[in-house]
């Protein structure tokens, strides 16, 4: 066997036990969550079981935990992971608010924000302005905990396999694909009872591969799974704990906003055919 073949059995080998010990962990924490309770405790051991999975993987091959992505030597991609997230879901929630899919601002989120700050609900700017300044913030530092925890395992070790036998393009969509089934028994604890559970998980997937590719360029281009983290954590806790909670609903507004509507894997896809662009561009 010529050493190229051999290299790309062995990453597919690789690939192998690390797909078997996600699938492992990730079922374990399924299980506890779709059969005991849904906590966040449970949710918070499905978050970790990708970097559990990449550190058993790398102990098995007898590979250093070190020889993951760690070091991050240029704070511009760390920036960059910061504001973009909260670009696209900007644009992708003014879209909203402007065709009257949803409407800014719910009442019963700034009351709640309101008690939660101790300031009079009569300021309403200075509480959302005040609230929005702490998520961001204290909000993504505490959500990157759990952020971190997936993305050792996704950008940190997963997609660096990858491009050992895949182009820039194929793995980002892979990793992506991979990343969005991953989540799937989550989104049928949502919408399972109800008669959209495809439309919701096809829109997630398409938002997913999105951000697959964004987070892929600003990996590689960083040589660290800092930017990552912090990206999936700005992401998350923006739509989760801001965007969503300051709209309205309509009846058409399940079906456009959050992760699991449409309106996101919109502009998500707009953002990744630019970075697919621009990483052909680089030869990345």
């Amino acid at each position: 066997m010529s050493k190229p073949a051999a290299q790309k059995k062995e990453t597919w080998n690789t690939l192998g036990v690390f797909f078997i010990l996600l699938i492992s962990f990730s079922s374990i924490a399924y299980y506890a969550i779709l059969k005991l309770n849904p906590t966040s405790i449970y949710v918070g051991l499905l978050m970790i079981s990708p970097a559990l999975a990449a550190f058993l993987t790398l102990k098995i091959k007898k590979r250093p935990v070190s020889s993951l992505p760690w070091n991050l030597k240029d704070l511009k991609y760390l920036k960059l992971s910061f504001f973009t997230p909260i670009l696209y879901v900007s644009i992708a929630y003014a879209l909203l608010w402007v065709f009257g899919l949803g409407n800014l601002a719910n009442t019963e989120t700034i009351t709640e924000w309101s008690n939660e700050l101790g300031i009079g609900e009569s300021n309403q700017m200075l509480v959302i302005v005040a609230m929005v300044f702490l998520l961001l913030t204290v909000g993504v530092i505490k959500n990157l905990g759990s952020t971190l925890g997936e993305e050792i395992g996704w950008r940190g070790f997963l997609i660096f396999e990858l491009r050992k036998i895949m182009s820039f393009k194929a793995l980002a969509i892979f990793s992506g694909i991979v990343w969005a089934v991953w989540h799937y028994p989550i989104i049928y604890l949502i919408y399972g009872k109800g008669g959209d559970l495809l439309i919701h998980m096809g829109a997630f997937t398409i938002m997913i591969i999105g951000i697959s590719v964004i987070l892929a360029y600003f990996t590689f281009k960083s040589k660290s799974l800092w930017p990552a983290a912090i990206y999936h954590s700005v992401h998350n806790i923006y739509i989760q704990k801001i965007c969503s909670p300051l709209t309205t609903s309509n009846d058409n507004t399940a079906f456009w906003i959050d992760e699991y509507g449409f309106m996101i894997p919109i502009v998500t896809t707009v953002f990744a055919i630019y970075f697919l662009i621009k990483a052909g561009k680089e030869k990345l």
